[in-house]
């Protein structure tokens, strides 16, 4: 199993020209997922079944009601809905990786879906529209186990779609919840491990010689220059965006950052990009300074956020070449990334200084 605890380091005071701000979260919890949804609200999850809300944009943050017995759970990804509603998703091997709903600010909560394979391991949780959710998780049986809710998160089952066979050695990573991402109509999601990392994206396999019929889904997967061939390698997290050329044809880049957890000073193979929609990649020229579990894309500022234990970058080239952000001195560890948010060991939590981004 690809799952490892990252590194820990002290809450430490920000200095005054701090990029990234320390907030209170009244909790020691390892935090690991993190999202918004507008207007102030904000959800967080970590070790320890450990929930988190605000609705003030971080002001004050809530500690959150424990779901029944879930106190040992690590709850890796979290998508908030609005003020009442979040749906959590816990990593852990079999009935461990679980799925709990709210809609009522956390009060209470339902366990609406368990890992059916007792040697399943739930890595992401990402919800694509209004209604839809996708889970990922590692292979079983040589292939990805990837789950679908068509009704925000009540209901789930399995996405039996072609093209998810997994290289021996295969597998993704639940270190910030964003190792499985959604651009447009397009999925995506990054693999590490003993073989070499990739990123798998759907597309519409519709028949060439019919017309008006249904296009199942498939996958296909790329490889992509990031620390590879070991089991604490490989891709961590996905973040993209779409955009349009002179002649008015959309094209999606997306930024993919990673590395070697066990080795977080080592700057090789910490990121690449792409700009044909996760086909082929480049590796960044001027990397991040290390390991990097988490990236996200300011699209006000067109600018890129990377995360990790070593700290923050930002990238305004479209993730060709990176510098660091100002963060606590010494850089404090992060674990994920939902902008303005950052979160990390010990209950940290950080908000990205306005002006920050800016390019």
């Amino acid at each position: 199993m690809l799952l490892k605890p990252l590194l820990a380091a002290l809450l430490l005071a920000v200095p005054a020209h701090a990029q990234i701000e320390l907030q209170e979260s009244h909790s020691t919890a390892s935090l690991r997922g993190i999202d918004t949804a507008g207007e102030g609200i904000a959800w967080a999850s970590g070790s320890g079944g450990t929930v988190l809300r605000t609705e003030d944009g971080g002001a004050l943050w809530q500690t959150c009601a424990t779901p029944k017995g879930a106190e040992k759970l690590d709850f890796r990804g979290i998508q908030a809905i609005d003020a009442k509603t979040a749906v959590i998703l816990s990593s852990g091997k079999g009935d461990a990786s679980r799925i709990y709903k709210t809609t009522d600010g956390c009060q209470t909560w339902k366990l609406v879906f368990k890992n059916p394979d007792p040697e399943g391991f739930f890595d992401a949780i990402r919800r694509v529209t209004a209604h839809q959710f996708y889970v990922l998780g590692d292979p079983v049986q040589d292939k990805f186990a990837v789950f679908f809710s068509a009704d925000t998160g009540d209901t789930w089952a399995i996405a039996d779609d072609p093209g998810l066979d997994a290289d021996k050695g295969d597998g993704a990573f639940a270190a910030s919840n964003s190792s499985l991402i959604s651009i447009g109509a397009t999925l995506y999601f990054g693999t590490g491990g003993t073989n070499n990392p990739h990123v798998y994206r759907t597309f519409a396999n519709c028949p060439k010689d019919k017309t008006n019929v249904s296009c199942p889904v498939q996958w296909v997967k790329s490889d992509l220059p990031l620390a590879s061939h070991n089991a604490a390698a490989g891709v961590f997290s996905l973040a993209g965006h779409m955009s349009a050329d002179r002649a008015n044809r959309a094209f999606t880049t997306l930024v993919a950052v990673g590395g070697t957890y066990d080795k977080p000073t080592e700057t090789a193979g910490t990121a690449a990009f792409s700009h044909d929609g996760g086909k082929t990649w480049t590796a960044s020229a001027t990397p991040p300074a290390g390991y990097r579990s988490a990236v996200s894309y300011d699209r006000e500022n067109r600018v890129w956020i990377a995360a990790g234990t070593t700290g923050a970058d930002i990238s305004k080239d479209e993730g060709n070449t990176w510098t660091p952000l100002k963060n606590t001195d010494p850089p404090a560890a992060w674990n994920a990334i939902a902008l303005p948010y950052l979160v990390g060991a010990k209950g940290r939590i950080g908000k990205l200084s306005p002006g920050a981004s800016k390019p």
